[in-house]
This record gives structure tokens, C-alpha cells and sequence, in this order.
């Protein structure tokens, strides 16, 4: 999702402060015993907390990751909840350790924040949703239409560029809060809501009749989304990474939550490597050969954390389309643990 113009005021200075503490994070997160990860403010399948306080998601599985190769225990971690607004500057003061708060990488967020992206964990696109008693097809057919967006989003820079190009008018209903943007929009404050495509089918899943509405056809955009970190702290840029690629990684070579156990008598290399048998893979990350073992165990491979959030074992039961492994024609590639 999204870009602030705003978040880039001051974004130098958050830069500088962040490179002056390079390596930093790692030692501050092992000493405190837990890592700290900005994630969506409720957004099913990706981050959501239930009455009790305990979040799931695609999203808080990659800061559990984070967690179990840190410190053995995927439920060393705390999640915070971020807006938006609030995300970018959580991370550059240090508020949060990571964000994995669905967030889309550009080149701006790379070059004037202080931030960067250590990988990308959901492929995605912006698209648009209307009520089916509108009669609408495509979104060629919203001239004049009044739009739900939020603010400070390369949602809103993207629908503006849009139907910009397309030569057609709209009426943007700014609202910062998606609850209330969702709200407005069932209560016909206007015609249509956009955001991430994973976004409005999870949401589309929680309405009272879902059927009612549709999402148009059309791609507004791309939206690479993934996990940010603050620039010039590399080892903890590499933890991060590897989290992410390992457990794409174990998809490939099918080592499962439910398999890891028979899998370190595995014959094959590659599933040694990952699982710490040979090799001295922790030592580069400044921890031990059993972080991705810890991983897979507590958390699972890739493709289990896709199924059992937003897959076939969740209620959205999104196809993997673009999100599947290589092999299988999407774009999940794991770098080699080697």
C-alpha cells in the first residue's frame, strides 16, 4: 500500500540518525528479548487481533519468524499497530524494530525515508470495488463517481494517475481509518472503495453478504509488498532477509511445520544447509545453525502461512496467483541457503 509525501518532510534527518547506528538494532533487539513489528491496524489475513489480543496474519507471521530466529521462540515478539500515517515515522524514530505492515516498495520510499526493503512477501495490484446493483463491468464506467480512498497512500496518488489517463472524472472521499472508509462506502457515502486487491477481498469476506459486491477487473498499479527496515543497520537488514527467504526457501524443498523433524535425516544438501545439520550458516547472522529449524518448526514454510491466512484454509481463500513459487509460474523465489 502506500506513500506519504508528508513522511518525507524531515526524512533526511531520520536518515543520517539511522545510519550513525548502523548494526544497532540487532544487539538492542537480542538485549531486550523480543522484537517489536509495526503491522496493519486490522486487516484480515494480514494482520488482525482477536478479542484476546493475539494477531494473525501473513504479515505478523513474518515478524513471528523474525522472533523464532532471534531468540527460539516465535512468541517473543510485540506487535504495534500502525496507520498509514503513523508507520514511517514508528520506524525512523525506533519506535518499531521492523514493519511488516503490508507496504508497498518504490524507489521513493527507498531513496528519501531512510528505510528499505529486504524483500517482498505478497505481490499485488490496486483495484476497485463497487456494489453489484450499481450494474458496473469496469471501472472505465465510474465517471464522476465518488471514491473512498485513504490519504497519504499510493492508493490516492495511483487513482488519481488513473483516471487521469483514462481521461475521466472522480470524487475522492478521503478517509484515514479503513473500518470507516469501508463504513462510508456500505453506507453510500460513495460509489466505490479502492485499495490492495488482497485488501478488498479480505474485506469483500467479512461483509454480511458479500455477494452484493464485486471487484472490477482492472489493475490500477503495481504493489510489491513487503518488510522495511531503517537504512545503514545491515545485520539487521540480514535477519530480516533471510527470515523471509528461508521460509520460501522450505516451500521449495517441501519442508513443512508439520515434516522438519523426519526432514533433518534428509540426504539432500540443500535441505542440510537449511536445517543446520551441515555448515555454519548461523554465523554470518550472528546466530546459531538452528534459526531456520526454529522457523519452519514454530512458524512454517511460505506456502503454510499462505494457506492457513488468506489461502485455501482461510475464509478468503485467495489463489496463490503471482505469490506461488517459480516452479508453479508466480514470482516466490527463494535465494539459496548456501
Amino acid at each position: 500500500m502506500k506513500l506519504i509525501k508528508a513522511a518525507a518532510l524531515g526524512a533526511s534527518l531520520f536518515f543520517f540518525a539511522a545510519a550513525s547506528n548502523a548494526g544497532e538494532t540487532l544487539d538492542a533487539v537480542k538485549k531486550k528479548g523480543f522484537v517489536q513489528c509495526g503491522v496493519h491496524t486490522g486487516l484480515p489475513g494480514f494482520s488482525l487481533a482477536n478479542s484476546k489480543g493475539e494477531w494473525t496474519g501473513i504479515d505478523v507471521d513474518l515478524c513471528r519468524a523474525v522472533a523464532a530466529m532471534m531468540f527460539g521462540d516465535a512468541k517473543k515478539y510485540k506487535a504495534v499497530a500502525q496507520t498509514t500515517q503513523q508507520r514511517f515515522t514508528a520506524l525512523q524514530s525506533g519506535e518499531i524494530d521492523v514493519l511488516t505492515r503490508n507496504t508497498t516498495a518504490t524507489m521513493t520510499r527507498d531513496t528519501t525515508l531512510g528505510l528499505m526493503t529486504p524483500g517482498i512477501n505478497y505481490y499485488d495490484s490496486q483495484g476497485i470495488m463497487v456494489k453489484t446493483s450499481l450494474g458496473v463491468k469496469s471501472a472505465k464506467e465510474l465517471g464522476g463517481a465518488a471514491i473512498c480512498v485513504q490519504p497519504g497512500t499510493t492508493t490516492e496518488l495511483n487513482l488519481a494517475d488513473w483516471f487521469r489517463s483514462n481521461k475521466l472524472e472522480f470524487k475522492p472521499v478521503v478517509i484515514n481509518n479503513p473500518d470507516e472508509a469501508m463504513r462510508s462506502y456500505e453506507a453510500g457515502r460513495c460509489d466505490a472503495y479502492t485499495t490492495d486487491k488482497s485488501g478488498l477481498a479480505t474485506t469483500r469476506s467479512t461483509l454480511s453478504k458479500p455477494d452484493d459486491h464485486v471487484i472490477l477487473p482492472e489493475d490500477f498499479s503495481k504493489e510489491p509488498l513487503g518488510p522495511m527496515v531503517r537504512q545503514g543497520d545491515d545485520p539487521w537488514f540480514m535477519v530480516v532477509r533471510w527470515a523471509l527467504n528461508t521460509m520460501l526457501e522450505a516451500e521449495e524443498y517441501g519442508i513443512t511445520s508439520k515434516n522438519v523433524d523426519e526432514m533433518v535425516k534428509s540426504p539432500n544438501p540443500n535441505i542440510q544447509r537449511i536445517l543446520g545439520v551441515t555448515g555454519e550458516m548461523g554465523k554470518g547472522l550472528g546466530l546459531d545453525n538452528k534459526w531456520a529449524y526454529n522457523i519452519i518448526k514454530q512458524v512454517g514454510n511460505y506456502g503454510e502461512s499462505f494457506a492457513r491466512n488468506i489461502g485455501t484454509d482461510s475464509p478468503m481463500k485467495l489463489e496463490r496467483g503471482l505469490n506461488a513459487q517459480w516452479r508453479d509460474g508466480g514470482l516466490m523465489y527463494g535465494w539459496p541457503v548456501r
